[in-house]
């Protein structure tokens, strides 16, 4: 069965990649335990902004739309079928389908799929009744951008959205985002969680101004570190965030240096991280224990386990923030 584009948080998984994958996938050096991890050199994309185009309905064009948990949010399948004709730069579709694998180091780092510990993530903040309102809140390594949607509901003053791959936002992110705004978060789950919900009319005219909430939201592709530079030296630099929102990004120990300078470099003073992981990816090495040891070699955050999952593989919350912070 073929799992790489579920939605639903009951399927136990991993991020699991095929031992048959084009490129190899990275695996931890063990050394000893006082010692830091190596991190492996892999070509890293370069970072873009994606703009919302001035006739929003362009974006949502060819894209089936049902709701999961209150958000809308574009049918994935559909748009694998789309992006396989090679027409997007990336080709990431066709390599994974060719690969049968949901990471390609480097390529593709799984944005295709909604992982459940996005799941995880959105039922703790509404459990721990985060507040978003007047918040910065930047959603890192968002995939289909569920965590920066329940941020934009609760009224943040901005937020952004990063992913890897551009397909990703530009198929998936940016669709659900313009989807949730223009439909207001459809309550038609009420009665059916997975109801289809029409496109917005194609009558909307170009000259008419984005709504409200769409103008508080940035899109951006490309690795960690290139968009740390990108967003602290653009044209239109952006403050430091109050709220970092990320989930399933510690599967691949290569990444932990690149996701915590990240971190370091982005999240305001007193801000917050919340991440969601499973205690271990097999295949690839990483997990939450292996993460906050890094931390804590690494000396700059303070990490906490504020929820733990037991369903299946174990998940967990972690609320990270600079040791100096109140």
């Amino acid at each position: 069965m073929d799992f790489r584009f579920n939605f639903f948080p009951d399927e136990d998984e991993s991020k699991e990649p095929n031992a048959h994958n084009e490129t190899e996938p990275c695996s931890p050096t063990h050394e000893h335990p006082e010692t830091r991890l190596p991190e492996k050199k892999v070509c890293i994309k370069a970072a873009k902004e994606h703009y919302i185009p001035a006739d929003v309905t362009k974006v949502l064009e060819n894209k089936v739309l049902e709701t999961v948990s209150g958000l809308c949010y574009v049918n994935m399948s559909v748009v694998e079928l789309t992006c396989q004709d090679g027409t997007h730069e990336e080709d990431i579709v066709s390599k994974s389908v060719s690969s049968h694998s949901d990471l390609i180091p480097g390529v593709y780092e799984g944005g295709l799929k909604i992982w459940e510990c996005t799941y995880d993530l959105m039922d703790f903040l509404s459990e721990a009744k985060i507040q978003f309102a007047n918040k910065t809140v930047l959603d890192l390594g968002c995939g289909a951008g569920l965590l920066g949607i329940v941020a934009l509901r609760g009224n943040a003053e901005k937020v952004h959205f990063q992913d890897y791959n551009s397909t990703v936002i530009e198929e998936i992110t940016m669709p659900n985002v313009v989807a949730n705004c223009i439909n207001d978060g459809s309550k038609a789950d009420s009665e059916d969680d997975r109801k289809n919900i029409k496109p917005p009319s194609k009558k909307r005219k170009k000259s008419e101004c984005l709504p409200d909430k769409l103008t508080r939201c940035r899109f951006f592709s490309g690795g960690w570190s290139e968009i740390s530079q990108l967003l602290l030296s653009s044209s239109k630099p952006c403050s430091k965030y109050d709220l970092i929102l990320t989930s399933e990004t510690i599967y691949n120990p290569d990444y932990y240096g690149a996701l915590h300078d990240t971190l370091a470099q982005l999240l305001a003073k007193n801000g917050r991280v919340y991440l969601a992981s499973k205690v271990h990816y097999f295949g690839v090495g990483g997990g939450t224990y292996l993460f906050e040891k890094f931390l804590e070699e690494r000396k700059v955050f303070k990490s906490s386990i504020v929820k733990e999952v037991e369903e299946g593989l174990k998940r967990f919350i972690l609320e990270i923030a600079f040791k100096d912070s109140t």
